[in-house]
């Protein structure tokens, strides 16, 4: 009896150990949860090491009007300030505020009257802001931060009035599509950068044509703002 106990020992476990072995090989749930808990505590581990959490900055920069407002408002300069949440290593959530001088000269169609006059373009920015990866370009790029944009403004625009020309003080709300570029320095502690930004607004007034008292001018100021900032910031 112990003989045959022995030689059956001796024959079935070698099989019985092979199919233990398949049956943790193939357990879809063996280490599976460790494995994604290791992988998100080095992520997090990432961040917390070469991650920003905060960005406050300033903007300088030149606010222009495009189709018929360029027409009527000249380029301007401008500045504002900006704040940015880090979620990620990746995107960022930003507040910012951009006012702007620009220059507004009208000419009636019969050349007999003009008006020079300043407007002010306010805008309150809410955006999300999107971090390309560069890790896989030439190390001398790769700490090159290009990003992408996208938000809602909420645009005012008021100003002085000469002779028979009025600017009525006025608001409006619409979309931000934007990108940029920002390069590190003072050990990633601070950073420059350049961006575009398109704010698509639509003025009370955009489809009223403007006139010098009786004299009209032909030109309905429509059109939205483009925006070319440099940008300094420090981060925390």
């Amino acid at each position: 009896m112990f003989k045959f106990l022995f030689i059956f020992c001796l024959v079935f476990s070698p099989i019985l150990a092979s199919a233990q072995a398949e049956d943790e090989t193939y357990n879809p749930f063996a280490d599976y949860s460790e494995f994604e808990e290791s992988g998100e505590e080095e992520a997090d581990l990432h961040f917390f090491r070469n991650g920003r959490f905060l960005t406050l900055g300033f903007m300088l920069g030149q606010t222009q009007g495009t189709s018929n407002l360029s027409k009527v408002y000249s380029p301007g300069m401008g500045y504002g300030l900006f704040l940015s949440y880090f979620f990620d290593l990746r995107l960022a959530m930003q507040f910012s505020y951009f006012n702007s001088s620009n220059d507004l000269s009208v000419k009636s169609l019969d050349g007999t009257a003009s008006a020079n006059a300043q407007a002010k373009f306010s805008t309150l920015n809410l955006d999300f802001k999107y971090f390309l990866n560069t890790q896989n370009v030439t190390k001398g790029l790769a700490d090159l931060n290009p990003y992408i944009l996208a938000g809602l403004n909420q645009t005012s625009k008021t100003g002085s009035s000469q002779n028979s020309l009025e600017i009525a003080k006025q608001n409006t709300s619409g979309f931000n599509l934007g990108a940029g570029i920002e390069f590190p320095i003072l050990r990633k502690e601070m950073f420059i950068g350049f961006q575009v930004v398109y704010n698509l607004v639509q003025f009370p007034d955009e489809n009223t044509e403007i006139s010098l008292g009786s004299s009209p001018t032909g030109i309905k100021p429509s059109g939205d703002l483009l925006n070319l900032q440099v940008t300094l910031g420090s981060n925390f």
